[in-house]
């Protein structure tokens, strides 16, 4: 089998043990960088062209698309789509999860656990909009953000008003969420593989000042046993974005887990570091299944 990952960088943690993982299995497995692809969008035979050549044909495609280039990316994984290759995650997925708004409207429209989130526009609203998240203290989100960057922690309604203003002055997208002290700076991340939660760990933010969990804001990360309720919200979760393969963080509050947000592409080093699990290996796995209930179904259709 032919695997194709889609990635900017060869040498990312990530990148490096899908390979692995493909080639342990007996797969072969070519890193492709998303931005170098250029398509030829026709009915009769779509194409990519890849460093001056047709992309030849792939089995499947692994999309670990960065969220700086995620229209060009989907657009992408879109051709490949039409081309008739297995993807991992498809494109209506990808834009989905990488947009927070819409997958936490999503989550909410089937009645799953969330924090109470505010969008706004006006700043003539800034007052209500506080009120009705009901802080301080408030969490307020880039739309855009990752990694725990562009996520602040206001203490006060003079703090907030003032973020709020000046981001909204500048016409950035921003969400206002409600502060979940309970969780005491801790999150859970469940990485789910095919509708399964195939590894889970807690993070802990680095010290009480610093309310973000994330590894990449010093974040430690522990193995984890989560609840029956966290599984089944997590496979939830992805099933409603569209998701084989996402990361979904959860907060435990008093009014039960809640979900704070859906990521397409997971990083793969600090779960299997935690845990010891091979989550790369459980994608590839992932794969094979996919391409045979793939080939399956075209025989009984043609």
């Amino acid at each position: 089998m032919k695997i194709a990952i889609l990635s900017r960088k060869h040498n990312l943690y990530s990148t490096q043990r899908l390979v692995e993982a493909a080639l342990a299995r007996g797969h072969r497995a070519d890193v492709i960088d998303t931005l170098r692809c250029y398509m030829n969008i026709t009915s009769a035979r779509p194409t990519i062209h890849y460093k001056g050549n047709e992309l030849e044909h792939y089995d499947a495609v692994i999309p670990r698309i960065g969220a700086s280039v995620t229209f060009y990316g989907a657009a992408v994984v879109r051709q490949l789509e039409m081309m008739g290759v297995f993807c991992v995650n498809d494109s209506v997925a990808i834009t989905r999860g990488r947009d927070k708004l819409r997958s936490l409207q999503l989550l909410s429209k089937k009645g799953i656990g969330l924090p109470i989130t505010g969008f706004a526009h006006s700043l003539d609203e800034i007052q209500d909009l506080i009120k009705m998240v009901g802080g301080p203290p408030l969490v307020i989100k880039f739309l855009e953000g990752t990694q725990g960057i562009g996520v602040i922690l206001v203490e006060t309604t003079k703090a907030a008003r003032s973020v709020l203003e000046a981001f909204l002055g500048l016409k950035v997208n921003i969400m206002v969420q409600e502060y979940i002290k309970e969780a005491g700076g801790a999150d859970i991340r469940c990485f789910v593989v095919g509708g399964k939660v195939v590894a889970a760990m807690k993070r802990q933010s680095k010290s009480p000042e610093e309310f973000r969990s994330n590894l990449h804001r010093g974040g430690i990360a522990t193995p984890v046993e989560i609840t029956d309720e966290e599984r089944n919200m997590a496979i939830r979760a992805a099933h409603i974005i569209g998701l084989n393969v996402a990361g979904i963080d959860i907060v435990r509050s008093n009014r039960g887990p809640l979900i704070m947000e859906v990521n397409a592409s997971p990083g793969l080093e600090g779960i299997e570091k935690t845990t010891g699990i091979d989550v790369a290996g459980e994608i590839i796995q992932f794969i094979e299944t996919g391409i045979i209930h793939n080939d399956k179904d075209r025989q009984e259709k043609s």
